[in-house]
């Protein structure tokens, strides 16, 4: 199946619209101002999140029941986990899927946000958690054309003809080098490329210069760290209002200003509820007593960037130089000096008349809510655990997961992410295409595993400390 996901990289600065408006608000030296929101429905929010298609492409559901259900759909298939509030032909889909029924009477299956946007960790689904483990590496027109023969009614035929006309356009901006990593960025920038600003209407042939087609490496942050934040993505460049944001990366298949606006209309009430999501508790044993000794760690070491917790938390929104922060650099660059011309189509658009795109040239530091569950690390995932975090000289160089006998990642309660293999050469030595995508080769163009380097002030009694502390966060 296509995967054309909702990036949130950050999120909402407040849930009651409190806030300047981005075109007047005032920056602080490395510090990202806030923004007023409009006000939405958590609850519609979270029905639309579950229950609505912001995909209107997709494959229709006759042809999926063929390939999906046993006896043409006639018994029922297990859709696997499940989150509370899926109705109707969503209750029978496996969640990172939804049903939608087009102005012709056509019903589609298509892919919604929770195919990047959650995740199942130790047998538990988890809402707002990045897939760690979404494979982007295979090329997705061919999962399209694979489908061709089962669809031939005519209404049926020109839909699924709409769906792989696009996807042929848009695949090559969407494959990345690793498993895990994420282009969704990436997407949304080929989709400007393709796109009138004005009126929106899909062009064939790019109307400015698309985007590379080796996507830079991302990784997807929780949701449940929008609350916090005041700008969305890594560089900081989504200011103002977040809804129009986070609705463009969704917006294949938005072809037409009224389109838009009606998707505009509930994406209100989904970054409404966003803003509501508590980050899971850490379900294992915590040494207390550590715990304590890691939070005056934390205090004198961290809280600068990261912020403090509890009832009265408070988070800086500061954004880091890369001189300062020292992570790999190449997304920053790219946002910063590369971009100008999906800076100038947004500004033209219906998502620019609340919002802007302002990149910094640097990483803001994230809120560390549950950090616990969202390994690997770094905007990029080149680091498998908090303890290779904050030890840089144990990071390893080329790295796989482990994966337990039903092939699902290993979960390292010591360590705090995923269990790993160290591996002797990178990806020019892979037996396999399987074992290259699933190999994490630092020296690659955007996947370094350098910077954050704070944790070498510390001890290796401190930092286990710290990572005790870090449990209850």
């Amino acid at each position: 199946m296509l995967v054309l996901p909702l990036l949130a990289g950050c999120g909402p600065g407040d849930q009651g619209g409190a806030g300047a408006d981005w075109r007047t608000a005032k920056a602080q030296p490395g510090v990202v101002p806030a923004y007023s929101q409009r006000p939405g429905d958590p609850g519609r929010g979270y029905d639309a999140l579950l229950n609505r298609a912001s995909d209107t492409c997709g494959l229709p559901y006759r042809a999926y029941a063929e390939a999906a259900l046993p006896s043409g759909g006639k018994a029922r298939a297990d859709p696997g986990p499940q989150f509370p509030g899926r109705t109707g032909r969503n209750a029978r889909l496996p969640y990172p899927l939804t049903a939608h029924q087009t102005d012709s009477g056509v019903e589609l299956v298509t892919t919604n946000c929770l195919a990047c946007h959650a995740a199942s960790l130790d047998g538990q689904l988890i809402m707002g958690l990045g897939n760690a483990f979404l494979d982007m590496t295979q090329d997705p027109l061919l999962a399209v054309v694979s489908t061709a023969a089962r669809v031939t009614a005519p209404a049926e035929r020109a839909q699924w003809q709409r769906w792989a006309d696009r996807v042929a356009v848009l695949s090559s901006y969407m494959m990345t080098d690793t498993v895990g990593v994420n282009s969704a960025g990436n997407l949304t920038l080929a989709l400007m490329a393709h796109r009138d600003p004005k009126k929106l209407a899909w062009s064939a042939r790019p109307l400015l210069e698309p985007p590379p087609q080796r996507p830079l490496p991302v990784a997807v942050p929780p949701w449940w760290n929008l609350r916090k934040k005041h700008a969305l993505f890594y560089s900081a460049q989504g200011r103002g209002d977040q809804a129009r944001h986070l609705m463009l990366a969704a917006a294949t298949c938005t072809d037409s200003l009224a389109q838009a606006q009606a998707l505009d209309a509930w994406f209100v009430d989904v970054r409404a509820y966003l803003a509501t999501l508590a980050p899971p508790k850490y379900p294992y044993a915590i040494d207390q007593t550590q715990a304590a000794r890691g939070e005056a760690l934390f205090e004198s070491h961290c809280k600068g960037c990261h912020g403090t917790y509890g009832e009265d938390w408070r988070y800086p929104n500061r954004v880091l130089a890369l001189s300062e922060v020292g992570t790999d650099p190449a997304l920053a660059r790219a946002g910063y000096s590369d971009e100008d011309r999906f800076r100038a189509w947004f500004a033209q658009s219906f998502y620019g008349e609340l919002s802007q795109i302002t990149p910094a040239l640097g990483y803001l530091a994230p809120p560390l809510d549950g950090v616990w569950a969202t390994a690997p690390y770094l905007h990029n995932d080149a680091v498998p655990t908090l303890a290779a975090l904050l030890e840089p000289a144990a990071r390893p160089t080329w790295w796989r997961p482990r994966r337990s006998a039903e092939g699902q990642g290993v979960y390292d309660r010591d360590a705090l992410g995923w269990a790993y293999e160290t591996l002797p050469a990178g990806k020019s030595a892979a037996m396999s295409w399987d074992e290259r995508n699933r190999l994490y080769d630092t020296t690659g163009k955007g996947y370094g595993n350098g910077g954050h380097r704070f944790g070498d002030r510390l001890s290796a009694a401190d930092r286990r400390a710290l990572i005790e502390y870090l449990k209850t966060l």
